[in-house]
């Protein structure tokens, strides 16, 4: 829909925000009335403080805003949505300990004489989680039993509602399955037929060009952009994100994989990974593909230690490797020291500790490089995080800078900084590039790329199945916690892959041997 109308229904003018320096300035946008403005830009160009200060959460230092023609100036976020302005952030806000149903109206509780009408409550909530697709999901669930994927999704069911005017959606797919997406995408087609003004902030190019009618590019804290999203390529969008080139890894030759580095043999837990025969080699990528439940990061967390194994074993390969004991990890401690590293799924709650510094961050893995006699050396661990940081390209004032003031991108690469610190023969990656920008994404893959070089043997678990089909040697596929199939390079498509996702292993006809085969060939 063209922003042409004499009264927009939101309208920025000359905003901008000030820290230690600024970070937006002078940002100039209006948003049409059933209109979806796709928001984009690196890491650190402001888009996550411009969606802020439209949702009352920060102060804009200058600069005003208008709401259908009304100057609008909300003291915070719960003013905002009073005016019907709603944000999905992209770090979830939900309360682990309550239910599906308390999530989702938490501040509108059906209540009688100061008692809480469960069966209202429930009926409610179904009727919320229905329009998102999520109807097989009790709301009498505690939200901590749900999925990643899943809680992003009641999320996004818990900002759906019918006085909604604007909606912000804050990197609304980085965790969904292409099952889920589409629900979401059904819905925002339901919203804009309703009026609602949506601002949809991404990196997945693909997305945007899909549902997006106008396309707002963000560099550095300035608008250097605004176009029709029709007839946008997506080389010419990436350049005006970045200020430069960047090149994919599509087409990328198969890697010559060494010796193996770490086998798994029938491990398991519970019903969650059941029994699975893995092996990693040296100077190698594997991928793990998969719908959300299926295990994938289940499967991760056993190899790391951080959940027991029930059943199955373990074994290092590299000279002189510390074998768990009894061949299953006692703790994510034991396997540190072994060799083995974890870019965890959830930064904010597993991967870092969010008021401490990038320097404390990036250096946690490996004490003994910044310390002597036990006193930590502070000039040390400066130096270390400096490098890391101009290797990562991290956007930061400096290495003292708090990871909670960092935009996501820039936080999920101080969790990839502690391993590129700890230089570990074995990287367990979970989502290694969610919220990730394109021209970051680029430096990360350069960096896996610079690891495989170096025979270092990777695993890489991701809900992008293009970014797996870029980036990885072999393709491993789990389904209700087994690895159904493992895909070679060069013996793949997309379709094989989802078929065997979703559990369909007959179409899955380029599957290559399974791990245990493999195995037992080697």
């Amino acid at each position: 829909m063209s922003a042409t109308s004499a009264t927009p229904l939101f309208a920025l003018h000359d905003i901008g925000k000030d820290y230690a320096a600024p970070v937006l300035d002078g940002v100039n946008l209006t948003l049409e009335a059933g209109e979806v403005l796709a928001l984009t830009g690196e890491n650190g160009a402001g888009k996550s403080t411009l969606s802020k200060i439209v949702c009352g959460l920060v102060t804009p230092t200058r600069g005003t805003m208008l709401l259908g023609g009304a100057p609008f100036q909300p003291g915070s976020r719960r003013d905002a949505e009073a005016h019907g302005v709603r944000m999905v952030m992209q770090e979830l806000g939900l309360v682990p300990t309550l239910t599906v149903a308390e999530n989702l109206l938490l501040d509108r509780l059906p209540q009688r004489m100061g008692w809480l009408q469960r069966g209202e409550l429930h009926a409610a909530a179904r009727l919320q989680l229905a329009k998102i697709g999520l109807s097989h999901i009790d709301p009498a669930v505690p939200v901590s039993r749900l999925g990643i994927g899943q809680q992003q999704m009641v999320e996004i069911a818990r900002n759906l509602l019918d006085d909604t005017r604007v909606l912000i959606l804050d990197e609304p797919t980085a965790m969904l399955t292409p099952r889920e997406t589409e629900h979401l995408f059904e819905q925002i087609a339901l919203l804009k037929a309703r009026g609602v003004g949506i601002v949809y902030v991404s990196h997945r190019l693909e997305e945007l060009q899909r549902i997006a009618d106008r396309v707002a590019v963000l560099r550095d804290g300035r608008l250097v952009d605004v176009r029709p999203m029709a007839g946008v390529r997506e080389s010419e969008l990436v350049e005006r994100m970045v200020g430069r080139a960047v090149h994919e890894h599509d087409g990328r030759p198969r890697r010559v994989a060494g010796a193996p580095m770490l086998s798994a043999h029938g491990i398991g837990r519970s019903s969650a990974v059941r029994d699975v025969d893995l092996q990693l080699r040296a100077g190698e990528v594997m991928g793990i593909a998969g719908l959300v439940g299926s295990g994938r990061t289940e499967l991760v967390r056993l190899l790391f230690g951080a959940d027991k194994a029930e059943r199955g074993t373990i074994e290092l390969h590299w000279p002189g490797a510390q074998q768990p004991a009894a061949g299953r990890w006692r703790s994510p401690m034991q396997a540190i020291r072994a060799g083995i590293g974890l870019v965890t799924e959830d930064r904010k709650s597993q991967g870092l500790l969010m008021t401490q510094s990038i320097r404390v961050n990036a250096t946690l893995s490996d004490l003994g490089a910044v310390s002597r006699l036990g006193w930590l050396r502070a000039a040390a661990e400066r130096g270390i995080a400096r490098r890391l940081v101009q290797t990562l390209r991290i956007r930061s004032r400096s290495e003292e800078q708090s990871v909670a003031t960092l935009s996501g991108g820039n936080q999920q690469k101080v969790v990839f900084a502690r391993w590129l610190h700890r230089e570990c023969k074995v990287l367990l990656l979970d989502e290694p590039t969610r919220g990730v920008d394109v021209g970051a994404r680029a430096d990360l893959y350069a960096e896996l790329d610079r690891m495989a070089e170096a025979g270092k043997a990777l695993l890489m678990v991701s809900s992008d199945l293009r970014e797996l089909m870029a980036m990885c040697d072999r393709i491993g596929v789990m389904h209700a916690g087994r690895l159904v199939a493992v895909f070679e390079r060069g013996a793949w498509d997309q379709q094989s892959i989802l078929a065997a996702a979703f559990g369909d292993t007959g179409r899955a006809t380029s599957a290559a041997p399974t791990a245990h085969a493999l195995a037992a060939a080697a």
